[in-house]
């Protein structure tokens, strides 16, 4: 009882902070969300630790350095928030404005003019809701696969931002008919993979050099259908505009073991994940237990 009355009163609060938020300008609401961030890496002392000792553990030269990186992570997360409040009120032609970069747009032509389809595999990484809003207001039909959220209120304002300019919204727990069938119309799926989830399928692919139980879903959605698997990645700029890159896609090419294949071609969009990360490392949520899954130890007798 007691954690349902904190859900709607983090709830209550927070749409008074959504209020707020969504009467000033988008300049202030960022400057706002910033020290809000702050705030966050201060007080919310679990997932400090987490970043932090993810950060360590991949980048353990410099200490100093990792937790300024992890503070700027909570300072991101903070104006995404600030950014989803705004984007459920903007035009399309506001969205548009906000990615001042566009590059690999021909390479997610390529891959739908096949007709098969094509999934465009994000990460929770720069901003990733907006990754997939401004696909859609760049004329490309189709949804995303998203997980319930355990509280209703909460799962009712992503889904409204979500599908905002008219994508559509599969839950993870939804017939897989659906998600066939918006390949098989030749459209845009999108889905996110970059997170230990041990409750689904997955493998164990190098991730910082440390073995990484990474989702196969997307890579055996795309082996089974023909679509082809695009990385992409929503990047914020330092003057709070934003770049997204698409990435060349991942041909999926059948070999001879299907297993080894599904592995190799996870390892290929985790590589390509890695880079980013390496390069923007504020950017990615490293609030996330990514190796809490562990390899089994095969012992021979």
């Amino acid at each position: 009882m007691k954690i349902k009355t904190r859900r709607y009163y983090i709830y209550y609060i927070t749409k008074i902070l959504f209020f707020l938020i969504g009467l000033v300008p988008r300049s202030v609401s960022l400057v706002i969300a910033d020290l809000l961030g702050k705030m966050a890496f201060i007080f919310l002392g679990k997932f400090r630790r987490i970043a932090l000792s993810n950060l360590n553990d991949v980048f353990s030269d410099d200490h100093q350095r990792n937790a300024r990186i992890a503070r700027d992570v909570f300072r991101n997360l903070a104006k995404n928030g600030a950014d989803w409040i705004k984007l459920t009120s903007f035009s399309e032609k506001d969205v548009k404005d906000l990615v001042t970069e566009a590059y690999g747009f021909e390479y997610l032509d390529e891959v739908l003019a096949k007709g098969k389809g094509a999934i465009v595999l994000g990460s929770h990484f720069g901003n990733w809701e907006l990754l997939s809003i401004y696909v859609k207001v760049r004329g490309h039909e189709g949804a995303v696969i998203g997980r319930r959220m355990y509280f209703h209120k909460y799962d009712k304002f992503v889904t409204r931002l979500r599908t905002r300019f008219g994508a559509g919204l599969i839950y993870r727990d939804e017939s897989p008919k659906k998600i066939l069938r918006i390949l098989k119309k030749g459209q845009v799926l999108g889905m996110l993979a970059d997170q230990d989830v041990s409750s689904v399928e997955g493998v164990f692919v190098d991730f910082f050099g440390k073995p990484a139980y990474t989702p196969t879903a997307p890579v055996k959605l795309g082996m089974a259908t023909g679509a082809g698997l695009v990385p992409a990645f929503m990047i914020r700029k330092p003057d709070n505009t934003y770049k997204m890159i698409i990435e060349k896609p991942i041909s999926l090419l059948p070999g001879e073991d299907k297993e080894e294949d599904v592995r190799r071609y996870t390892q290929l969009w985790t590589d390509v994940l890695e880079k980013y990360v390496r390069e923007y490392p504020e950017q990615w949520v490293w609030l996330h237990s990514r190796w809490k899954t562990k390899k089994p130890v095969h012992r021979t007798t």
